[in-house]
């Protein structure tokens, strides 16, 4: 069994795309027993399409749930909404392929050193052409609406606030 890490780049891509086509990999390689791991990089990048006063309405109301000791726990970093977006279409609690899929799922903010330009051995570049579509007219990028949150934007943005 060959081991493969796809990497997909998350910059210009629609966040429930990339999610599900992320998602059915994972599931598909844990329930045939392989170990493909899938690393998405500029998590920050990604983008939700729709008024951006009301996506953040919705992100907000989800936000707001949080309770320090009880939970829910929703997150406001850009690369644990989209694991977390991730996990929502796994059968994360229900069965253990869904638990296993999501140990083999890596989110990163920006783009590792090891990442950039010729990717090492073992990693290929995931297949993006079926979730890669013009920009939406009205979308907000996942940092917007994790800066929104409350998160600290200085992290993704290169010290900019």
């Amino acid at each position: 069994m060959a081991e493969t890490t796809f990497v997909y780049d998350a910059d210009g891509l629609v966040l429930g795309r990339l999610a599900s086509t992320v998602a059915d990999i994972l599931l598909k390689s844990s329930r045939s027993g392989e170990n493909n791991q899938v690393v998405i990089v500029n998590a920050e990048k990604a983008i939700v399409s729709g008024k951006p006063s009301s996506v953040f309405a919705t992100y907000h109301e989800k936000y707001a749930l949080n309770h320090a000791r009880k939970g829910p726990y929703f997150p406001r970093m850009p690369d644990m909404i989209l694991k977390r977006t991730v996990r929502g279409m796994l059968p994360y609690q229900a069965k253990s392929s869904g638990r296993r899929a999501l140990r083999n799922l890596r989110v990163e903010i920006g783009c590792p050193s090891h990442l950039n330009g010729d990717l090492p051995d073992g990693h290929e570049a995931g297949d993006d052409s079926k979730i890669r579509r013009e920009l939406p007219v009205r979308f907000v990028r996942l940092g917007e609406i994790s800066a929104n949150l409350g998160a600290p934007a200085h992290r993704w943005n290169g010290g900019e606030q």
